[in-house]
């Protein structure tokens, strides 16, 4: 008999973040990185385990962890992944059932609940096959790939034959190309200096401390006030110097005039993209962001799915598309992705800033240079410098670049002692911060 996933554990983790306002923003003024995380065991005796999480940025994470758990049937039982037939089969499931789609369809919580389990069994699958997921994913034939993305609602400007001639065409260098990924790694840049929480003294040492690292664009939170918003931005360039690229986030928080207006007060700073200037919903309010001022837009990481993204491509909304790999159903689904922004020829610079999404959406870059776009060409991939110590293979950065991971899997699986540790309410972290508040009042 085929192995079958045996075991299903989900768990509330979250990081006490605010405390020192990392990942502050315009939207989001004190998050606490969390992750809903889920882990698949099987019967098949060789230890091998499917990590996946959704992330969020902490109240709420119940919600999620609830959602992947109401997920449970769909998995328990179930033959263990071997390959794209298998892959494909558990992501139609969660995603074509027709009481779940009404809960969306496709996007918020039990979308991302879907994702993580997606991702959990791609983690599952690349780990027994032995193989890092990018490298997994590229070893696929174009037709396997293919087999792997619901084209429905896309097929107006992609099919399956358009998407079949873009990975074609790729196929002939894919070895030379994962040959010089392994050698020099994948282009990224960091968000660390311009949390909007930051002091202008630590913004400045983190931006030069940024270059003395290697990387070669840094990105800044901007939105809650102009004038702040072009002190911090003349102070970052001027810490810099101008060949380095300042990309900015507004994070959602502004109506279009908004957008147009501070991009316009901003722009003789050189930001190199303005990115979530408005609601992920409004591509046609991207759009007239994009024609309205002379900064070049970047969304996605709030974008619900693939159809959005096929939208904001139609509409010409964006310059660059930024993948999440947690936040649409999981690596199926970010294969659409790719292939739409690769048929428009606009580059795809993930959003990774959060617990784990840098382990995570290293390999779907990784996977569109070799075998989908390419190029990495005017591409980079987001990098933070938080909570990588929980995983058990972090990411590694070298001179400004991703190191590509070698170790099988997805990256995806935390250390036991984190998740233990972090465990919301009753983790030993979150018992001592209460103990400690308590006696602060």
């Amino acid at each position: 008999m085929s192995p079958t996933v045996t075991e299903f554990e989900v768990f509330d983790i979250r990081f006490p973040t605010s405390d020192q306002l990392d990942g502050s923003d315009a939207m989001n003024p004190d998050p606490d990185y969390s992750a809903a995380y889920v882990v698949l065991r099987t019967d098949a005796g060789d230890g091998v385990e499917g990590h996946g999480f959704c992330f969020t940025i902490g109240r709420g994470n119940d919600v999620t962890a609830a959602a992947i758990e109401a997920l449970r049937p769909y998995v328990m039982g179930r033959p263990v992944p071997r390959g794209a037939a298998e892959l494909a089969a558990l992501y139609f499931d969660l995603t074509h059932d027709s009481q779940l789609r009404w809960l969306g369809p496709e996007k918020g919580v039990m979308h991302m609940a879907a994702g993580a389990l997606v991702n959990a069994a791609w983690d599952l699958a690349a780990t027994a096959a032995g193989k890092p997921v990018w490298q997994f994913l590229a070893d696929m034939t174009p037709e396997e790939l293919v087999s792997l993305v619901d084209f429905r609602y896309l097929t107006d400007v992609l099919t399956p034959d358009d998407a079949l001639a873009i990975l074609r065409t790729a196929e002939p260098g894919r070895a030379g190309r994962a040959e010089l990924l392994r050698a020099n790694g994948y282009p990224a840049y960091t968000t660390s200096p311009g949390w909007l929480g930051y002091d202008d003294e630590k913004l400045v040492r983190l931006s030069k401390e940024a270059v003395a690292e290697g990387f070669a664009q840094i990105k800044l939170k901007v939105g809650a006030d102009l004038q702040d918003d072009v002190r911090r931005m003349k102070l970052a360039r001027a810490a810099v110097g101008p060949s380095i690229r300042i990309a900015v986030d507004a994070n959602q928080r502004w109506d279009v005039p908004d957008a147009v207006r501070w991009m316009e007060a901003l722009a003789p700073f050189d930001p190199h993209w303005i990115e979530e200037p408005t609601s992920p919903d409004d591509i046609l309010g991207h759009a007239a962001v994009r024609a309205g001022q002379p900064v070049k837009v970047a969304t996605g990481e709030h974008v619900a799915n693939r159809v959005v993204f096929k939208q904001l491509l139609q509409a010409g909304a964006v310059d660059f598309v930024q993948i999440d790999a947690a936040r649409v159903a999981g690596v199926n689904e970010n294969i659409a992705i790719l292939l739409l922004a690769a048929k428009y020829g606009v580059p795809v610079c993930p959003h990774a800033g959060g617990v784990g999404l840098c382990e995570l959406v290293q390999h779907l870059s990784m996977f569109d240079y070799v075998a989908v776009s390419g190029t990495d060409e005017d591409r980079v991939i987001e990098y933070v410098d938080h909570l990588h110590e929980h995983f058990v293979a972090p990411v590694v950065i070298d001179h400004g670049r991703y190191r590509t991971p070698v170790a099988p899997g997805f990256s995806a699986r935390m250390h036991p002692e984190s998740i233990t540790a972090h465990r919301y309410p009753d983790g030993p972290v979150w018992q001592a911060r209460r103990t400690t508040l308590e006696v602060n009042s």
